[in-house]
């Protein structure tokens, strides 16, 4: 019942993250302020939506896709810690560059992950 939802949520933190990209191309750094907390708020909200989701019945278990759910979900959660190093790394003025390509790159894949999970007949 709440995978949609959660898949909703993700989807919006992916436009809000393209969004930031966007900005910091712009140098728009007023609304980064801004931003950049939303996305992480719809991140955390997405994923707490997918853990009360898999709760359930696993999804997909003809297909032996049943552990994608957990797999995205794993995935998202490391994309959240390595957006918290985003964020140490970048209050130290340091660059983050590596940081933010290993957190998109995390959580591309636990988003497609998740997309195929919801796409599974229940």
């Amino acid at each position: 019942m709440m995978l949609f939802p959660s898949l909703f949520a993700l989807c919006a933190t992916a436009a809000l993250g393209v969004a930031l990209v966007v900005l910091y191309g712009l140098r728009r750094f007023a609304l980064i302020r801004w931003v950049g907390p939303a996305h992480g708020l719809a991140g955390v909200s997405g994923l707490v939506l997918l853990l009360l989701a898999l709760r359930g019945p696993a999804r997909g278990a003809a297909y032996g896709t049943a552990g994608f759910g957990g797999m995205a979900a794993a995935l998202l959660g490391l994309a959240i810690l390595t957006g918290l190093v985003v964020l140490a790394v970048r209050r130290q003025r340091g660059d983050p560059m590596l940081a933010i390509g290993l957190h998109a790159t995390l959580a591309i894949f636990g988003l497609v992950l998740l997309a195929a999970y919801a796409s599974i007949p229940g």
